[in-house]
This record gives C-alpha cells, sequence and structure tokens, in this order.
C-alpha cells in the first residue's frame, strides 16, 4: 500500500474499533474457529464489513509468539502462560530459537497465516498481520522484567549483571519470535501488520533515566522494533504501530519519528489532539477511546461514550492532523456485557 490510502482513509471521516473478537465469540464453537484459517479468515472479514471499513484488522492476541517460542524448547500447552527463564539457554538452544529462517510451528499462528491469506486471496479487503512487539513479548519471558532494564538504565551491563544479560537473552529471542511470526504472515498476503508494544511503557522505562541520558529506551525498544520495521519495508508491507501503555510525549515523538508507521495507535491514556504536536502529517493517528471500560456501565456510561467521541472528533478535526476514529485497544467480548459493549461501538461509530 501507499501512505496517501492511509491519509485518504483519514480525510474520508472513517472511524473503526478494532472489534474481531466481537465477531468471533458470536459465532458457534470460536475455540475450533481460532484453528481454522478459512474460517477465522471469514470472521475477519464479517469485522471489516459489520465496520465498514477496508482494513481487516486480525484477532489481537499477545500470547502466540511467546507460545511459538517456548514450543521450541519443548514448553508447550498450560505450561506456557507461567513459564519464564531463569537463565540464558545454552547456545545450542538459543542457535535454534533465534533461527528466524524456520516457520512458526504454532498451530493458532498458522491458522492466522491461513486468515490472512484468504483475506488476500478471497476478498477485496487489505489483509493485516498481527504480532506482539519484540519489548512486550520479553517482558513476558522474566519473572521481573522491570529490575533488569532499570539496572541496564543505570549503566550495568550483561557482563556484569546475570539479570541484565538474561534480559539481553531473552529480548534476543523474542526478537526473532517476531520476525518468524511476521515472515510467515507476509508470506500468507499481509500488506500491513499492526506491532502492538504496549509493555514499552514507563512502568518498564523509567522517564527520569531516559531524561538523564540512559539509552534503554532505544536498545530495549527502538532497535528491536527497528530490526522488524526494516523487514517489512523491504517486504512492501505498512506499519501499524500500537502502544496503549502510559507514555510521555517524548516516547510518542520517537516512536514516530524513528519507526514511521503508517499508523500510530495510542491509548486513551494520551490525548491525541496533544500528540499531533509531536506527530509527522504522514501519520495518521488511530484511536483512542476508551473501549477496555465499555463493559461497565458505572466507568463508561453510554452518554459518556457519545461525549467522549464528539469531543475527539472536534478537537481532531480542530488540529488538523490525520485521524482515524477508533477504539484504544482491541475490543473484547466480556461475558454477560455483551449488548453494552456492542452499543457502545455503535455510538462510537455514529455519535
Amino acid at each position: 500500500m501507499h501512505r496517501d490510502f492511509y491519509l485518504e482513509l483519514a480525510r474520508s471521516g472513517l472511524r473503526m474499533p478494532i472489534g474481531t473478537d466481537l465477531v468471533l465469540r458470536e459465532q458457534a464453537e470460536p475455540g475450533r474457529i481460532l484453528l481454522d484459517g478459512r474460517r477465522l479468515g471469514c470472521v475477519v472479514a464479517a469485522a471489516a464489513g459489520r465496520y465498514r471499513t477496508p482494513l481487516a484488522f486480525p484477532l489481537m492476541d499477545l500470547t502466540l509468539e511467546k507460545a511459538d517460542l517456548l514450543g521450541l524448547i519443548g514448553v508447550r500447552g498450560g505450561e506456557t502462560e507461567c513459564f519464564h527463564f531463569q537463565e540464558v539457554p545454552q547456545s545450542s538452544v538459543m542457535e535454534r530459537v533465534c533461527d528466524t529462517t524456520a516457520a512458526p510451528a504454532s498451530p493458532r499462528i498458522r491458522a492466522n497465516c491461513e486468515a490472512v491469506r484468504y483475506i488476500a486471496t478471497a476478498t477485496d479487503l487489505v489483509p493485516v498481520g498481527m504480532v506482539i512487539g519484540p519489548f512486550s513479548l520479553m517482558t513476558k519471558l522474566l519473572t521481573d522484567p522491570i529490575a533488569p532494564v532499570a539496572l541496564a538504565g543505570a549503566g550495568i551491563t550483561g557482563e556484569e549483571n546475570a539479570e541484565v544479560r538474561l534480559a539481553e537473552g531473552c529480548l534476543e529471542m523474542a526478537v526473532a519470535a517476531v520476525l518468524r511470526s511476521a515472515k510467515a504472515q507476509i508470506d500468507a498476503g499481509a500488506k500491513a501488520m499492526i506491532v502492538c508494544e504496549p509493555a514499552a511503557n514507563i512502568a518498564y522505562i523509567s522517564p527520569r533515566q531516559m531524561h538523564g541520558g540512559a539509552d534503554i529506551f532505544s536498545r530495549f525498544v527502538l532497535d528491536p522494533n527497528r530490526r522488524l520495521r526494516k523487514m517489512l519495508g523491504e517486504s512492501g508491507v505498512d506499519l501499524i504501530f500500537h502502544n496503549c501503555g502510559e507514555l510521555r510525549t517524548e516516547m510518542v515523538r520517537r516512536f514516530a519519528a524513528e519507526l514511521e508507521p503508517a499508523i500510530l495507535s495510542l491509548g486513551s491514556s494520551r490525548r491525541l489532539w496533544e500528540d499531533a504536536a509531536v506527530v509527522p502529517q504522514n501519520i495518521v493517528l488511530f484511536g483512542n477511546l476508551p473501549t477496555k471500560a465499555f463493559f461497565s456501565d458505572t466507568m463508561m456510561p453510554l452518554a459518556e461514550v457519545v461525549r467522549r467521541t464528539i469531543e475527539l472528533k472536534d478537537r481532531m478535526a480542530a488540529c488538523g492532523h490525520p485521524f482515524i476514529l477508533g477504539s484504544e485497544c482491541d475490543v473484547l467480548h466480556v461475558a454477560d456485557a455483551g449488548d453494552a459493549i456492542r452499543s457502545k461501538v455503535a455510538a462510537m461509530l455514529s455519535a
């Protein structure tokens, strides 16, 4: 695709949630669909049709690359969620896990690839792939990811400290897992890739250390994403960069300037009309209604959704930055709250 395509979508007034999960949970046996690429592709296409968008967004599942990575060392099933590395694997294991040429073995990733292939070959929609960001995946591989990043920010190297060394090793494995997943989806026909990097926020990256000159944001977040960005660019695939974490303005500026996504998707903690001042005009801002709270009429009543929708629409129109009004993250089905969530999504699309 070309940047003008996304800019034209913004100019057209497109509004859309990332809402494939809502459509999936309406189907019989959604668990089976997750493993059936063609049926999953039909759900993705149905979600795009419901929300009247040419962008066929997949499910935003940030567990897949970890499961695929751990499968290479024999950790499978229910063990993957709680598994954390306690030391850097032996060199032979690292070599296998960091091989970016291997195809993902995960049945879920393979189904996602087949869903992308369905969109690419059977519809006129833009097939969008999805991967977790390398830094966010690294945080899932460690028992305590905050301490080693802080130690690295204080200038302590992996040669000096085992925790830092483990974090660096886990980041290396994470990058490889993400590249494998992205390549498989590109080979299936993805024309854009949403990279979900929510952990790259101030809970893990100290603004004080950044302000003091520490290079942790570059080393742990931007450099790995540059590798991914390079691969996408060489394949002609557009980057949609998503971060719904708590950020500082300098982080937003650097995401935009150094990764140059076609679309920058941010969470509801950000005021997009203010972020527009540090994001170039050729990058579409996306978001950022507080859809994580849509399940609760107490936290987010329908009237408040309408008010926020109108405010965000008007403020972004006033600042003149290319903008697609949407969700701050994926809109997930919540048991016993489905009707409330759908009514609020409908309100954000029409208010």
